[in-house]
């Protein structure tokens, strides 16, 4: 007869399949969030206020007196980049707040699922929600610029000679729909993903949602001076600048800590139709993808400390 195994060994085989990493669980864990997601009512509001922004660029390129596709870029990618970020703070931040008040988070957790997959899950699942809704205001804003694209078209046969009109729909048709717009578009989801992470860490040692979304606000904000701060730390040539001791380390908190957010600005230049070279897209991604990483690692360095 095979020895039936005693406790100690059930127990152990127990917390081995709790510590190990399930992509089975992380997935059910998104796959929720994602659904969760998907009925709150944040999500509507901030995808329909971001649609009718865009669609009002088609009132302000007749009104305005830059280019027309220029407008409809500016406004159309300006608009994506604030409800994208928005939709990430306030969709995330108020993730284990909710499952703590309905009692969610202690019936996973005590399952065999570790804090670093339902983490992990969490991020996955707000991802998703945030490509959907990129999706769709990407959508959104190829129909609007293709339909200005097509009065554009239309003015050149009328205004032109058949050569130069020829000429001038082949040049407007080459740099409306271009990688590097699309290119910036994805530029406008990793920088969304990144607040997204900021936030669930915040959210892990918060105790209030709402303290989550004005402290990941206010570094969201601080982000874009951080090139202001590390200049000032490092002075204008390089070197130590003449500034005070706790000055100097305030900035440089800054300069580690907060994201440093003047890096996804290049979607400014892409609006304006300046060319973006794969070097550069290839530099803010690895450097999205580590903020990612660290962010979520620090989360779950709080997550798996506090006491729930």
């Amino acid at each position: 007869m095979t020895p039936e195994p005693s406790g100690s060994t059930v127990a152990a085989v127990h917390a081995s399949a709790h510590k190990l990493f399930s992509a089975w669980r992380t997935w059910a864990i998104a796959s929720n969030t994602f659904r969760d997601l998907v009925r709150q009512k944040v999500f509507y509001f901030m995808l329909v206020f971001a649609l009718i922004l865009i669609g009002t660029s088609l009132a302000m390129a007749t009104i305005s007196f830059q280019g027309q596709l220029q407008t409809v870029m500016d406004v159309c990618l300006g608009a994506m980049s604030v409800f994208t970020m928005l939709l990430a703070v306030l969709s995330t931040a108020m993730l284990l707040p909710k499952d703590m008040e309905d009692r969610t988070l202690y019936t996973i957790l005590a399952k065999p699922v570790a804090r670093f997959e339902y983490l992990t899950g969490k991020l996955i699942g707000v991802t998703m929600i945030l490509f959907v809704a990129t999706l769709l205001m990407t959508a959104a804003f190829c129909a609007v610029l293709y339909y200005w694209q097509g009065r554009e078209v239309e003015n050149l046969r009328l205004s032109e000679t058949a050569e130069r009109a020829a000429a001038g729909i082949a040049q407007l048709k080459a740099g409306t729909f271009t990688p590097t717009l699309f290119g910036g578009i994805g530029i406008i989801f990793l920088r969304a993903v990144i607040c997204a992470t900021l936030t669930l860490m915040l959210s892990c040692f918060a105790t209030s949602w709402l303290f989550t979304v004005i402290v990941a606000l206010m570094m969201i904000l601080a982000g874009h001076l951080v090139p202001i701060a590390r200049s000032a730390w490092q002075g204008p040539l390089g070197g130590s600048a003449d500034v005070p001791l706790h000055l100097a380390l305030l900035l440089r908190t800054v300069t580690v800590f907060v994201p440093d957010m003047q890096l996804f600005n290049v979607v400014d230049d892409i609006a304006v139709g300046v060319s973006v070279s794969n070097e550069i897209f290839l530099r803010i991604t690895g450097l999205g993808v580590g903020y990612i990483a660290v962010y979520l690692l620090v989360g779950y360095l709080f997550f798996a400390w506090r006491e729930l």
